[in-house]
C-alpha cells in the first residue's frame, strides 16, 4: 500500500518525501513542475521555491502523480509529452515511449536520404507515436515522401495528432507490416518493431505500455523475420531496410538479412554502445 501523502509541505520536503517512497528525484522534479504548471525542463524554478509551500491544488495534483509513477506509470505518459529528435511528441498509453537510443535509427535513416536524391519515398513501419517517420520528414529533404504504418488504430490516432500539431506532412497506413502498404515500392525503409522475447523478466517493468508493441516470439525475432522476408516486394533493389533490435541480437538479425539474400550489411551503435540497429541492402545492385 502507497503511503498517504502528507498535506501542508513545502516543495522541497514533498520532492524529499517522493524519493524516499521510491521515486528517482529527476523523475520527483519533473513531477513537480508539471503540478505546478511549470516547464519540465525549469529545475532551476524548484531550486528557487524550495521553501516555499505547495498550495493545495498543486499539491492534489503533484499527489495523483506521485501515486501513478508508484505504480509503474511512465514519466512521459503522466507529462502527456516526450521530446525526440528534437521534437515534443504527444504520448499516452495506445503507443510506447521513444527511446532516446531510437535516434540512432532516425540519424542513420537520415544519412542514407542523403544519397537519395530530391524525391526518395521512405516507409516508417510500426511508427507507434510516429515518432522516427516525424524526425525523419523534420529533417530530410523536402521533395522526400514520407510514409507510416501501425496494426494499432490508437497508436495511428496519436501518430496523426503530432503530425497535425507539428505541421509535418506523412502518409499513414493502418495494417499489419507490409499489408499495410499493398502494393508500394520504397527506396528506404525503417523500423522499431517489437523485438523483447516473451519470457524476457524485463517485461513486468513495462507493463504500463502496450505489450504488442514489445514481444515478439520467444526469441523476439518473429517480427523482424516478418519484416524482413516481405521486404522484397516493396523496396527497389540496392535500397536500405534500417531495423532496430536488442542489444544482444545483431548477430541473428545479419543472419536474417543474409537468408533473405541482403548485402551491404551494417551495425549501429546506442548511446551506451551497444550494436542497436541493423541494416543491409535489398537484392542484388
Amino acid at each position: 500500500m502507497i503511503p498517504a501523502w502528507q498535506a501542508a509541505l513545502s516543495i522541497g520536503a514533498a520532492l524529499n518525501q517522493a524519493q524516499a517512497l521510491g521515486i528517482e528525484r529527476l523523475d520527483a522534479q519533473i513531477l513537480m513542475l508539471q503540478a505546478c504548471k511549470q516547464s519540465p525542463h525549469d529545475r532551476a524554478w524548484l531550486w528557487a521555491h524550495d521553501r516555499d509551500p505547495l498550495p493545495a491544488a498543486q499539491h492534489r495534483v503533484w499527489s495523483q502523480l506521485c501515486e501513478r509513477r508508484l505504480k509503474g506509470e511512465p514519466v512521459a505518459y503522466l507529462l502527456g509529452q516526450k521530446e525526440f529528435f528534437g521534437l515534443d511528441l504527444g504520448v499516452d498509453a495506445r503507443v510506447l515511449v521513444p527511446r532516446p537510443d531510437t535516434e540512432a535509427l532516425v540519424q542513420w535513416a537520415l544519412d542514407v536520404l542523403q544519397d537519395l536524391g530530391p524525391t526518395p519515398k521512405v516507409l516508417d513501419l510500426g511508427t507507434g507515436s510516429g515518432a522516427i517517420a516525424l524526425a525523419i520528414r523534420s529533417h530530410a529533404q523536402a521533395g522526400a515522401e514520407i510514409h507510416a504504418a501501425d496494426l494499432s488504430e490508437g497508436a495511428l490516432a496519436v501518430a496523426q495528432c503530432n503530425a497535425e500539431r507539428l505541421a509535418l506532412a506523412v502518409h499513414w497506413h493502418h495494417g499489419s507490416w507490409w499489408e499495410a502498404v499493398g502494393p508500394e515500392v520504397f527506396d528506404l525503409v525503417v523500423s522499431n518493431p517489437p523485438y523483447i522475447r516473451e519470457a524476457d523478466p524485463h517485461l513486468a517493468g513495462l507493463h504500463a505500455e502496450p505489450i504488442q508493441a514489445l514481444a515478439s516470439g520467444p526469441d523476439g525475432l518473429r517480427d523482424i523475420k516478418e519484416i524482413i522476408n516481405g521486404a522484397s516486394a516493396h523496396m527497389r533493389p540496392g535500397t536500405w531496410l534500417l531495423l532496430e533490435h536488442g542489444f544482444d541480437q545483431a548477430q541473428a538479425v545479419a543472419g536474417l538479412f543474409r537468408q533473405a539474400g541482403f548485402g551491404s550489411i551494417e551495425h549501429r551503435q546506442d548511446l551506451a554502445g551497444h550494436v542497436r540497429c541493423t541494416g543491409a541492402r535489398c537484392g542484388h545492385f
